[in-house]
């Protein structure tokens, strides 16, 4: 499966690519104006339309002895997509594996386990309100599905100039972070000089003077 993905996702086969993502971005786009019961009976529908006058051509040719009894569908058929009981129970266990860690995750951010990182998550959630009333979230799921057919080939294309181009984001990055550390060694005030001990008051003289 995961081979399949990178496949789709680096346009390897741009027919099976090109009907996958185009598919993709036309149902979700449908979605604004339909609700998503009726998209997916339309998207079956039109698959319908397809395999059941070609299963139809297929029987006549059958019928007509032009044609042994093959099935035009059978590769599809005779697929199997069944998992075992070793394959059931390792996706079972990633899933759970998944939402605990999740779980985990967000409780460790809402109940404050680390300021840093719960800080950078209300900031998080903060920015997300904003976003959420410009754009909603289909409209994001669109761009992430742009965003996952476009930019692995993007880097795949141009990867020389994009390395280039993060290098010299790094290294300005890196410029201004020491810019900023040494003013703020500059302007720090220095610590005040702990104070010297006082020296030991000599007994020997004292005794002396008891003794005259």
């Amino acid at each position: 499966m995961a081979t399949k993905l990178v496949d789709l996702v680096y346009w390897r086969n741009l027919r099976k690519t090109g009907v996958v993502f185009t598919g993709l971005v036309i149902g979700l786009a449908s979605l604004f104006q339909l609700s998503a019961i009726t998209v997916l009976s339309h998207i079956l529908l039109g698959i319908m339309c397809l395999t059941f006058p070609l299963r139809l051509y297929y029987k006549l040719l059958e019928l007509l002895r032009w044609n042994p009894g093959v099935h035009p569908f059978q590769s599809y058929l005779d697929y199997d997509s069944s998992l075992t009981d070793k394959e059931t129970v390792m996706v079972v266990e990633e899933v759970v594996l998944l939402i605990a860690f999740a779980v985990t995750e967000i409780k460790r951010l809402l109940f404050i386990d680390s300021l840093v990182d719960s800080i950078k998550f209300a900031v998080l959630l903060y920015l997300l309100t904003y976003v959420g009333v410009q754009i909603n979230g289909l409209t994001l799921v669109i761009a992430a599905v742009i965003a996952v057919f476009s930019f692995p080939l993007l880097y795949k294309k141009q990867q020389v100039r994009i390395r280039r181009l993060v290098r010299a984001i790094r290294a300005f990055v890196k410029k201004i972070r020491n810019m900023c550390l040494s003013l703020y060694a500059s302007v720090r005030p220095s610590e005040a000089p702990e104070p010297a001990p006082k020296p030991a008051l000599a007994a020997a003289p004292k005794q002396k003077a008891k003794s005259k």
